[in-house]
């Protein structure tokens, strides 16, 4: 079996890639750069691809001839998408759009099964009351990060309909895991202990809106979920978008407190003004029925173990 990861450098890929190449998959990955200095999957072969050149993106899916494409590419800051509104259109909805033309027009059409990924954030405003969000939940996408994922998964609907493409649309909700960049609420918490454990930083630790509660999965239970929805005995749902999420929302709060135990050092907590975002959610519980009744996922590793091993990583490093 052959994937294609777009975005396999990245956060989320390069987790992706070593999960396949552990289940026996051919894996190649793709980059604007030139580089295999970027990769840190040695088995893993990184093919150089601008997606704004159909031309070449057609030569190097008539090349590899993947079995299954995993689209991680994009823009994936809610934060940045505030000030960088076309940057994140362009990196999400029409890089996606290029790369769907490429497939319509490669040998590979008739075969290649895809998954788009996409986000909570297309929910957008949702009331309070503390229903899962299922996948018939109305779109209300309030930041453009969330608004150009909604575009995406309506795309996926248009290719499957209008084309017969077999693909499918994840909506992971808050994933995270060892090795997440700063800019992401458990890696800039963790960061800034490890920091103060190093006697690097003072003993405060700052913080935006700890009262917000969100789902958080463990990515290394996030990619499980993506390489099963590709992998469906029955029951596929090719147009359709799937929630991958734990089902238990956890708030900033609980995270911070938690993080906070597992520090020896003391460690005092202040709000900073500017890390607020201009809009945010109070609460934003997943509904994974969909995803298990699909594929039998479970998550497998919890919040605890998440956050120990986000803490190692950190203090492992020089």
């Amino acid at each position: 079996m052959k994937a294609l990861i777009t975005g396999a450098t990245g956060f989320v890929g390069q987790y992706l890639a070593s999960y396949l190449i552990n289940n026996g998959y051919e894996v190649w990955g793709t980059t604007r750069i030139n580089s295999r200095e970027i990769n840190d999957i040695q088995a893993m072969e990184i093919v150089s691809v601008d997606f704004d050149d159909i031309a070449g993106t057609i030569e190097v899916l008539d090349k590899i001839q993947p079995d299954q494409i995993f689209h991680l590419a994009g823009q994936s800051s809610v934060r940045d998408s505030w000030t960088n509104k076309m940057e994140t259109f362009q990196s999400n909805v029409n890089l996606t759009i290029q790369l769907l033309e490429a497939v319509m027009q490669s040998v590979v059409k008739e075969k290649v099964s895809i998954l788009t990924i996409g986000s909570s954030e297309e929910y957008g405003g949702f009331d309070t009351s503390g229903t899962p969000i299922s996948e018939e939940t109305l779109l209300k996408p309030t930041s453009p990060y969330g608004i150009s994922k909604a575009t995406v998964g309506m795309l996926v609907r248009h290719y499957f309909t209008a084309y017969n493409l077999k693909i499918i649309h994840a909506r992971p909700f808050n994933h995270i895991g060892p090795g997440q960049r700063l800019g992401f609420v458990v890696a800039d918490f963790s960061n800034q202990i490890v920091e103060i454990e190093r006697g690097h930083q003072e003993n405060i630790i700052s913080v935006g809106n700890l009262s917000a509660k969100r789902d958080f999965t463990d990515v290394r239970d996030i990619v499980r979920a993506y390489h099963l929805l590709l992998n469906q005995k029955e029951n596929f749902a090719w147009g359709e978008s799937v929630n991958v999420c734990s089902g238990i929302a956890t708030s900033i709060q609980n995270i911070l407190d938690s993080l906070l135990s597992l520090s020896h050092s003391s460690i005092d907590v202040v709000v900073d003004s500017e890390k607020l975002r201009p809009v945010d959610i109070p609460l934003f519980t997943g509904d994974n029925s969909k995803l298990k009744s699909l594929t039998g996922w479970h998550p497998a590793i919890g919040l605890t173990q998440t956050l120990n091993d986000v803490l190692k990583i950190l203090r492992d490093q020089s």
